[in-house]
């Protein structure tokens, strides 16, 4: 390949990966054409997207995108994924995809500057994404302000049913009063 060929391709997957700062590293070795089209429809109904690359160029742009780390995960023929709302959604769905095609594999991924190999990847897929993370935090400070609320609410009841029944017990022993007066007059 001719150098100003290699530096279109370069800019080309530098421009592609600007604003990716999560991916998965694939390998479809292995995989049929009519696969890899359903695998590519699969991710695409979920906003993922795939790019087949040429390891010593995407290097060279994960470089110059300050994301020396995800060049190194780059090893023999590979495939990056990228997109959804995180790279646990790409690898959930990566997974769930590689049940049905044994020999598509997710050999890596990087998120947050840091490298996850190839034993590492079930474990990141049980990670939770943002919005779950979110959720889980909001749940937790909920939670505590309803046990805040039930502990005041709670004694505050309790002291209104004693004061009913007092006031109960008052105006029954009023209303006794009364008719044992009216029957004596």
């Amino acid at each position: 390949m001719s150098k100003p060929v290699k530096k279109l391709i370069r800019e080309e997957l530098t421009r592609r990966f600007d604003g990716v700062e999560e991916l998965a590293v694939v390998s479809l070795t292995g995989v049929d054409a009519t696969t890899t089209n359903e695998v590519r429809a699969r991710l695409h109904e979920k906003e993922i997207r795939v790019t087949v690359v040429k390891n010593a160029l995407a290097r060279q742009a994960f470089e110059a995108l300050g994301m020396k780390g995800a060049g190194d995960l780059l090893e023999g023929p590979s495939a990056v994924a990228y997109g959804a709302d995180s790279v646990v959604t790409v690898v959930r769905e990566l997974l769930e995809i590689g049940r049905d095609a044994p020999n598509l594999t997710v050999k890596a991924a990087y998120m947050g500057g840091r490298a996850f190999r190839s034993d590492e990847i079930e474990a990141l897929s049980k990670y939770p994404t943002r919005d779950e993370a979110v959720c889980q935090v909001v749940t937790c400070v909920l939670s505590a302000g309803a046990s805040l609320a039930a502990c005041l609410l709670g004694p505050a009841g309790e002291i209104a049913g004693v004061l009913k029944a007092i006031e109960d017990k008052q105006g029954a022993s009023e209303d006794t009063e009364a008719e044992s007066m009216a029957q004596t007059a």
